[in-house]
């Protein structure tokens, strides 16, 4: 199997269809909310995301079949004065777990972020996915230091 990245391009109808396939198998997963997508959602998060100026998503693919996609959001750090790369949604299609797809996804993220000037690549995980967190911890991600908290506020 082989493997390629493509960036996301919300304006490309084929890429929308293949965003939306592959965040609802990440909605729809026990990781995610376990049941699918709400179809009212889908328009509303590629409009929103067309507008986000900071957004920048990545496919996975394998043998020219979509296979994974990361949406991640540019973010600054004034402590090192360079922009951050936080991944939010990372998803592997359930055919393609197990296959080196995601392996290969996060080291194009992290090519990426090399490449362009970024400090540092953020990410988030549940403390229960295993599967995830095992990915993570083989590229090479760790708790921060100090360890931090997500915490939220809904509004």
């Amino acid at each position: 199997m082989e493997f390629s990245i493509q960036n996301v391009n919300l304006h490309n109808p084929v890429h929308r269809n293949h965003f939306i396939k592959l965040l609802n198998d990440y909605i729809k997963d026990p990781m995610g909310n376990n049941r699918p997508m709400r179809k009212e959602l889908a328009p509303k998060i590629i409009s929103g995301l067309k507008k986000h100026a900071r957004f920048l998503g990545f496919f996975v693919l394998a043998d020219d079949q979509f296979a994974g996609l990361a949406n991640c959001n540019i973010n600054f750090s004034t402590f090192q004065a360079k922009p951050i790369i936080n991944i939010h949604d990372f998803v592997v299609a359930p055919e393609f777990r197990n296959l080196g797809a995601g392996e290969y996804l996060l080291d194009a993220i992290l090519k990426y972020a090399s490449s362009n000037g970024f400090c540092r690549v953020n990410l988030e995980v549940r403390e229960d996915n295993l599967a995830a967190k095992s990915l993570y911890k083989k590229m090479g991600f760790s708790d921060c230091v100090p360890k931090m908290l997500f915490w939220e506020k809904k509004v």
